[in-house]
């Protein structure tokens, strides 16, 4: 891992959190972004090497809709950079950590990620990114 690529944030509402994450990070949000495929929708924020991204559900079961009801908005991700995406899983699968998706799939801001479950982490979700080529 090369480093923290990103944290995600879950929120209820991007209309009303982007302007207070503006204010708090005293920065532009630089991207919104729909996911079809996570049924999200985010906005991402910079701060020095590291970036905010900012999580919303786009259907009401969805994942994110689902945690923020279970634990209310906050802290739900954080996101490492690798150099090998499907490298990095194999070598984490062999270590016992289990993957989320078995194979890489499509992220926000042009990556390809995979996640780790919470209950080998210690209760934190953990993304692999890489920068799809």
């Amino acid at each position: 891992m090369q480093k923290i690529e990103h944290i995600g944030i879950a929120v209820r509402d991007l209309a009303g959190s982007v302007p207070l994450f503006e204010k708090l990070l005293n920065t532009p949000c630089y991207k919104t972004e729909i996911v079809a495929s996570e049924k999200v929708a985010t906005a991402f924020f910079r701060q020095g090497e590291t970036k905010i991204e900012l999580l919303e559900s786009t259907d009401p079961e969805g994942i994110i809709a689902r945690f923020i009801e279970k634990k209310g908005e906050g802290l739900h991700h954080i996101a490492f950079e690798v150099a090998d995406i499907e490298k990095e899983m194999k070598r984490l699968k062999e270590e016992g950590f289990i993957l989320l998706n078995e194979t890489p799939k499509d992220g926000a801001d042009n990556k390809l990620v995979c996640f780790l479950h919470p209950k080998t982490t210690n209760g934190i979700l953990i993304e692999l990114c890489m920068e799809r080529k």
